[in-house]
């Protein structure tokens, strides 16, 4: 089929198509033979795929939540042997008075909770001693120092990144740099 033929179709098509939009009634409610008929076959239409997309966007929220759900049992899932080991430990304290022992338990505690964290691709930030950078870190003050301008001089809260999204920004001081030099009065 050559281009002549193309827009000779595509006009066509146009022309039926205008004649259909020109038939149909301004009421559908008022009988006009077949115009009539397929205005009130095209409102049905209508009114279905309404109906349609309201029930799909209902079905997609009740799935979105539904997701969500599963995502915070997984969540919960790693978290709730950390709190039964916390409540056996306070237990275990509690009835022996052994600190050493209490301790050494939280400890153990804390290394599991560092392993979950790392299985869900949770990596601490490192902030003392580098330069500033505003994408992970956040400004509490700027302090004077010999340090080079905004490096990390003290880390009041640390940060945590996944997968190269941050999570939480470190809360740092920064330097001001070294103060300038005065010149010696004569």
């Amino acid at each position: 089929m050559n281009e002549n033929e193309t827009n000779k179709k595509t006009e066509e098509l146009q022309r039926e198509e205008d004649v259909r939009v020109e038939d149909v009634p301004q009421s559908a409610s008022e009988p006009h033979g077949r115009e009539s008929i397929d205005a009130k076959g095209l409102v049905d239409r209508i009114q279905r795929l309404q109906a349609e997309f309201e029930n799909y966007k209902k079905r997609t929220a009740r799935e979105f939540s539904r997701q969500e759900e599963r995502a915070i049992d997984r969540i919960l899932l790693d978290v709730l042997p950390l709190y039964d080991a916390l409540g056996l430990a306070f237990e275990n304290y509690n009835r022996d008075d052994d600190a050493e022992a209490f301790v050494a338990g939280v400890e153990r505690i804390f290394a599991q909770f560092e392993q979950i964290l790392e299985s869900k691709g949770v990596t601490r930030i490192e902030s003392l001693g580098v330069a500033f950078d505003p994408a992970v870190h956040e400004a509490l003050l700027s302090l004077p120092s010999e340090q080079d301008k905004n490096t990390i001089l003290e880390e009041f809260s640390p940060g945590y990144v996944r997968n190269g999204r941050t999570l939480r920004p470190s809360k740092v001081g920064v330097s001001q740099g070294p103060a300038p030099a005065k010149e010696e009065e004569e």
